[in-house]
Order: C-alpha cells, then structure tokens, then sequence
C-alpha cells in the first residue's frame, strides 16, 4: 500500500524520477550560479589576448638616447628598418643624432630596446625580437587547460560536480601571482598553473547543468553556457579596452573568482551523482528542494522512506553494484566508439572555430572593438543551435552541420582573392555554422555518457577540445607553403567529423543514462527494433 502524502492537497503526483523534468525556478537559479564562474574563466582563458599582446618597439641606440628614452623620436632614421636591427652610428652633430647620423647600409643586432608603451607584459618581461616566447605564453595557457580538463573530469566523478567547480573557480586567484613578476619563466609557470586550475570549472558546470535538467533543456543549458563563454569574452574587451595597463587588468579579472566562495552555501549537488555515490540524504533533500521551489507534487512520504536501493531502483540504477572505472570504459566498445567519436568532433570543432578567428582577415579600426564584433558573431549560431536540436534532433542538424561548414571552409580556399565578397561571404558563414556544431557537440558528447564516468569522458573531449584551440594558432604558418592549406584544413577535418557521427546514436528526447550497463542495454533495444524494422517493416 502506498502512503499519502498530506501535503498533496488534491493534486495530481508526479513520479519521484520525473521531478528534475521540469524546467523550473531551480533550474534557472542553479543555471544563473553555474554560469557566472564560467564568465570570470572564459576572461582568464584568453588574458593572453591583450595582456600578453604584441607591442611596437624599437632598438635602443645609447649615442642618442637619453637617460629616459621614448619611442618616438624624430631622428629615427627610416620606421621600415627591422625591429631587431639597428644602423651604426656614423657620426654626431654636435651631441644631438639626427637621420644623418647612421650610415643606413651597415646594420647590427638589437641588445636593448624601447617599448612604445607598457600596457603588455611584453615590455614588463622584456621580450622583444622573441616572437616564440611571447606566443608560447598562450600555448602553454592551454597546455594548462589540457591538464585541467583531463583532472577536472576525474575530480566531478570521485569528489562532485560542487566542489569541483568552487575549488577550480576560486583557485584561479593565483594568477594575481603574475603582476608580482619580471621573470618569464616565473610568469609562463603561474600561468600554466592558473589554466590548471581555473579550467576545472567549465567540465564540472557543464556536467552540472546537464544533470539537473530534462530531456528539454538540455540543448537549452547548452546554449546558455556558450552564452556565458560569449559574454565573458565580450566582457573582458569591454574591460580591456578602458584598462589597457596589463597589471591592472590581471587584477581586475581576476579579482571576481573570489566570489564564487559564496557558492558553497547557493550552488546544490547533482542529486545523480548523490544517489550514484551513496549519497542517499544529501539526494532526498535536493529533491525535496527542488520540488518546493518548483511546486511539483511528489509523494514526500515515499521519498523519505526510501533506502539506497530503492532510491536506485526509481532512477533505473538498480545493477550500479560498483564504482565503474577506467577499466569498464575500456573494456566497453560502445562506450570506446563515442569517446573517439565524440573527441574528435569536440577537437574539430575548436580547430575549425578558432582556427577561422586566427584566419579571419584584420579589420580595419580598434583591436578592442574588432575582438569584440568577432565574439559577437558567434551569437546567432547558438539560436540555431537550439531551434534544430529541439526540433529535429541532435545528430542530424550536427552531420550535416559539420560537412556543410567544412565545404563553406574548402570553397572559401580556393576561392580567387579578386573575388573578396564570395570569399568573405563563405568564410563568415562557415563560422556560422562551425558555431552550431562547436554548441550542440558539447551538449550530444555529455548525453552519449553514462552519470558514472560522464565527468571523466567529458573531460577526455575537453582534453582533444583544447588540443583544437592550441592547434588552431598555428595554423597561419601553412600559408608560406598555400593559402589554401588551412581551408582545406578546416574543411577536411569538418567533413570527417560529419561521417563520424553516423556511427552515433541520437538521443533527443532520450532518458540521460546513468551506468555503463544501461548503455549496452539501451543500445541492444535499439539495435533489436531496427532489426525488426528491417525484417517486418515496423517496430
């Protein structure tokens, strides 16, 4: 006999396994704190962008400047001379240089130098003429993402996607560590430090957000997300273009992290992970909570009364007798195709989308402002994103997705330079739609994995997401040979990645699967029904 509940009032109950399914007014609190830690990240993520930007410099040349030099001057000879290089000094009229007093066909190298300004770290640290070491300054950022993304997942999966997120979040307030030093190789090392730490929170808030919603709003926290990715990058030009002075722009961004210390007391556990890991009172109080702030009727006497084991058996986790590992990953092929799949469409579409930004022809006017109009497209790809996803479904609209970016990106290779409006036209659309794809892979990837290592393997695609964001700088270097290679690039990989996703199953509409074994079981049901389909002509 099943207990009432006298709180029920009359209204009809909803099944304890159906209470996160509606999109209520806890989804939209717990979004808003998941999102907010993102936006302070994603400024930390590109720091390097401006606060490690390019500066222009010159040679110092002792004869002729001053205790206090300054870069303009008006006896500088010729402003095409290379920045590494300098004019001997031939004679002095007087004790003042003037554009007679270096003979222009004798040159020697650069020892000192004379910084336009000091708002980049570049004159801080003292890199002119060291091209790879300011650019490595970025690269090892994501060499330190890399590592965050491959602990942070096994972090979400062993400890909570909670904690995760607060200890990353607030951990990156080391980088304020960077305006105490003058020494690159000190600097490059906060720097990986800080990406190692600060990049957890982006695998567990995904994580997070995907699991305290329904089967509706996934595509929808998403696209939020992205939008909160977007909104940090547009933030942090909006900062960097008032606040020029590196150091002071490192203390700004990084000051907010701090807040997120508040989040132990706002943010809630995913009751998945709760039950999964024994958790049992720690899940009945969030679903308890989650039912009052979203007003949904549930039996409040069956909950309270429930054990581990049936708390499990309402959730389909019944058969989760252990802790799965590396171990059944690996020994599950299902699980092994959409790790491999999933990875390489999270790694092409970061090569593809970033790698177009590195590309994309330099507009004319304020390098602030251009960043910003560059973030600013990328909106309307997650609009897309979450019209098709919901409407048709999430594998579909991501096949041809891809191949339909990778053809614009192909065709805007070899298109001839002479005919620029086709050119451009093709490129800002291929990042248009690279955009979709880069939104709904992310979403896809973490309903392809069971709750139980679904931290792990999403990390696992961060990990190849930000081998596609370290690549993609690099790619310009492939005009010395063609200046279509990294169209054909792009585009190629893009394709790939479209035929790839034919070996996946959809999942809109789909129950998230919470262990391995339902993987394999939900995937034999569905291989039954399209064999009898195939065999009677229905289901």
């Amino acid at each position: 006999m099943v207990a009432s509940d006298p709180e029920s009032n009359g209204k009809k109950e909803t099944e304890i396994i159906d209470i996160m399914e509606k999109f209520g007014r806890y989804q939209k609190i717990q979004y808003l704190y998941a999102c907010v830690p993102a936006v302070f990240m994603t400024m930390l993520h590109i720091n390097y962008v401006f606060v490690a930007g390019d500066l222009n410099y010159r040679c110092r040349i002792p004869e002729c400047d001053e205790q206090f030099p300054v870069y303009s001057t008006s006896w500088w000879p010729n402003a095409t001379i290379d920045r590494c290089m300098r004019p001997r000094v031939k004679q002095l009229n007087g004790s003042m240089c003037t554009e007679d007093s270096f003979d222009l066909d004798s040159y020697e190298v650069c020892t000192e130098w004379i910084y336009e300004t000091n708002n980049s770290a570049i004159a801080e640290l003292n890199l002119a003429c060291q091209p790879w070491k300011s650019n490595l300054i970025g690269t090892l950022h994501n060499v330190g993402m890399l590592i965050s993304m491959a602990g942070s997942g096994w972090m979400s999966d062993r400890f909570g996607r909670k904690p995760t997120l607060i200890i990353s979040a607030v951990g990156s307030c080391i980088g304020h560590l960077k305006t105490f030093t003058s020494t690159y190789y000190i600097y490059v090392l906060i720097e990986i430090l800080e990406a190692s730490i600060a990049g957890g929170t982006y695998t567990a808030a995904m994580v997070l957000m995907i699991e305290i919603g329904g089967k509706k709003s996934r595509i929808l926290s998403g696209v939020l997300f992205a939008y909160a990715v977007y909104l940090g990058e547009s933030l942090f030009a909006g900062i960097a273009m008032f606040v020029p002075y590196w150091k002071n722009l490192i203390r700004i961004i990084n000051s907010p992290a701090i807040l997120c210390v508040s989040l132990i007391f706002l943010l809630r556990e995913s009751p998945r992970w709760q039950i999964l890991n024994g958790k049992i009172a720690g899940a009945k109080n969030t679903l308890l909570y989650v039912s009052e702030l979203n007003n949904i009727n549930i039996n409040k006497v069956n909950l309270m009364n429930m054990n581990e084991e049936d708390l499990k058996k309402e959730f389909k986790m019944e058969n989760y007798e252990h802790k799965e590992s590396y171990k059944d990953i690996f020994k599950s092929k299902e699980i092994m195709k959409r790790v491999l799949v999933g990875a390489f469409c999270r790694f092409t579409a970061s090569f593809v989308y970033y790698g177009l930004m590195v590309n994309s022809v330099y507009l004319p006017g304020n390098k602030y402002t251009n960043f910003m109009l560059a973030t600013v497209m990328s909106y309307p790809g997650e609009l897309v994103a979450m019209y098709l996803m919901n409407k048709v479904g999430r594998k579909n609209p991501l096949i041809y997705g891809y191949i339909f970016s990778g053809l614009l990106c192909a065709g805007s290779g070899w298109v001839p330079e002479e005919y620029t409006w086709l050119k451009i036209a093709l490129f800002l659309f291929g990042k248009l739609v690279v955009s979709v794809c880069y939104t709904g892979v992310i979403t896809y990837t973490m309903e392809l994995f069971p709750t139980s290592v679904r931290g792990t393997l999403l990390g696992a695609c961060s990990f190849a997401s930000s081998v596609g964001s370290m690549l993609a700088p690099l790619t310009p270097i492939l005009n010395t040979v063609s200046v279509i290679l990294p169209s054909m690039f792009f585009g190629s990989t893009a394709i790939i990645s479209g035929l790839l996703l034919t070996l996946t199953p959809e999942t809109k509409d789909l129950p998230l699967m919470d262990t391995i074994d339902q993987v394999h079981r939900a995937r034999t049901e569905m291989s039954s029904r399209e064999k009898g389909k195939d065999n009677y002509g229905y289901n």
